[in-house]
């Protein structure tokens, strides 16, 4: 189905088939170290101005991908597949520009989606990449990467925000999205390409990402990004250290006010480097310090007082010391959870209390648990079968293996388990199948199936049909410290709805309290 045709690119000797002059195909330029993808009609052709380029003259090697089956339409699909798969492979460093780079719709798009898997073992069995596809999906580079195919609302987003940047005509960017909707695939994608750019030259940009162990993710894939570097990532307090021309901001929402937090020292004096007041929080830092401010924000990801929340975001929005105008972008198609945007109603249903039908769904699965060592079993026959599993729960237990680690925080019908033995990197640690992780180790990660434990931190007013929480269960001492009952009934619906928005598969419940296990049963399907 695919043959692969090797030439000596340096000294431009190539064999004679017919269909290297007149025929749709793809091409790797390598030289061992980095490699170039692309797709000709007329590949011969393309070497010789290859050839003249002074970029490309690093290569030595070119491999032709031939099919006979090929035709422009795949060809243009299958050489963004094979940018994003083998720029997460890591065998190679891909020199790419991610310019162009979309989901592509044409006839019989599923046959050739399968037939790639095809392609790729062919890859594999001629030494061009390492890794299995499934192996490459499971992976940070792959989720993150900056060569993404983008779909049609974020595609559209891309275009108007890099329109906006260049006009100079706004200095505040703001993209909403629900979680899963892309809002760091595009974040990312905006990096590379505003690095790449001649346009961008010498412009000082850096990429501001909140979370300790997100942030760390983001340095190791900035790392394998050609053309990127992980001094780029910065934390909030990076950020006071001087001006930059455009700071991307991604989970804006977990940016810190002067509340809450265990660094009151240093973010004081940070406020006071930027001639501010501990009124002032980061969000305030990145706006000092940048021409154009690129938010990303979600309200209904703040999790705890020291967050961001919608009133105070909007507020400073609003104000603004000079005439350029404020854009706003809205990013509304789910792409992690394969439910769909519809998960993600039923999921606002639930917790308003205005659900009104079971869940069902062909592509997404969510299921109800009352015997807690199957829930614990099922974990790891689906860790076993596809990887990236995890369990993960409120922060309804203490953290008593924080300083003793031979101890177990959690016991729920005889199984003990121990929180996340770290934050950064949690998610990829060999242990994390064994442990619990909290909403400060998962968000902003994907996982293929999540199994979440709600605590008795959360439960169900049967005679107010409503949500309710418990102050006394809650043990994020941060998180509840200054909060009314009010605002912690937000903090900790949040949580929950963070932690059911990780799996990309499907989610699985246990619930600790009989009223909120009860509530739930009428439209979830109990095990």
């Amino acid at each position: 189905m695919f043959e692969i045709i090797d030439g000596d690119f340096k000294n431009s000797k190539y064999s004679d088939e017919e269909y290297l002059n007149n025929w749709p195909m793809l091409y790797i330029l390598e030289n061992g170290k980095e490699a170039y993808i692309g797709e000709p009609n007329h590949v011969k052709t393309r070497m010789f101005q290859h050839a003249a380029s002074d970029e490309k003259r690093i290569f030595e090697k070119v491999h032709f991908i031939y099919s006979k089956m090929f035709n422009q339409s795949v060809t243009f699909d299958y050489e963004s597949k094979l940018i994003q798969y083998i720029v997460a492979d890591e065998l190679f460093q891909v020199t790419n520009k991610n310019s162009g780079i979309a989901d592509k719709k044409y006839y019989q798009k599923k046959e050739y989606d399968e037939k790639f898997e095809i392609l790729w073992r062919k890859l594999q069995k001629e030494k061009l990449v390492k890794h299995s596809l499934e192996e490459i999906e499971n992976s940070d580079l792959f989720k993150y990467s900056p060569y993404k195919e983008l779909n049609d609302c974020q595609r559209n987003a891309v275009e108007d925000i890099l329109k906006k940047v260049k006009d100079g005509m706004v200095n505040r960017i703001v993209v909403n999205g629900m979680p899963g909707s892309g809002k760091t695939i595009v974040a990312v994608y905006l990096m590379k390409y505003l690095t790449d750019s001649e346009e961008f030259n010498g412009k000082q940009i850096g990429f501001v990402v909140p979370q300790t162990s997100l942030r760390k993710t983001m340095k190791m894939i900035f790392k394998s990004i050609y053309g990127l570097s992980p001094s780029q990532v910065l934390s909030p307090s990076d950020v006071t250290k001087k001006h930059y021309d455009i700071l991307l901001a991604d989970e804006a929402h977990r940016l810190h006010q002067y509340k809450n937090i265990s660094y009151m020292g240093s973010f004081k004096k940070n406020c006071e480097k930027l001639g501010l007041t501990t009124a002032a929080d980061e969000l305030d830092w990145v706006l000092h310090q940048t021409d154009c401010a690129v938010l990303f924000y979600d309200s209904m990801q703040v999790v705890g007082p020291s967050g961001i929340d919608s009133d105070r975001f909007k507020k400073k929005m609003e104000y603004s010391l000079t005439n350029r105008m404020i854009a706003y972008f809205t990013l509304s198609t789910q792409m992690r959870v394969q439910g769909g945007n519809d998960y993600i109603d039923f999921l606002n249903n639930i917790f308003s209390g205005n659900c009104t039908k079971k869940y069902e769904s062909d592509n997404y699965d969510l299921r109800l648990y009352t015997d807690f060592p199957a829930f614990e079993r099922d974990m790891y026959e689906k860790e076993s079968e596809v990887g990236l599993t995890r369990m993960l729960a409120g922060y309804a237990w203490p953290w008593i293996s924080k300083t003793d680690q031979t101890a177990r925080d959690i016991e729920i019908q005889n199984v003990k388990r121990m929180w996340n033995h770290c934050t950064e990197g949690w998610v990829h640690t060999k242990e994390a199948i064994d442990e619990i992780g909290c909403i400060h180790s998962i968000q902003g990660y994907d996982l293929n199936y999540a199994f979440v434990i709600f605590g008795k931190d959360i439960g169900w007013d049967k005679v107010a049909g409503e949500i309710i929480v418990r102050p006394e269960n809650y043990y994020d001492q941060n998180g509840k410290r200054t909060a009314e009952y009010g605002d912690l009934l937000e903090y900790i619906k949040n949580i929950y709805y963070v932690l059911m928005t990780r799996g990309i598969r499907g989610t699985y419940l246990y619930i600790c309290d009989d009223d909120l296990r009860e509530y739930l049963s009428d439209y979830i399907e109990e095990v």
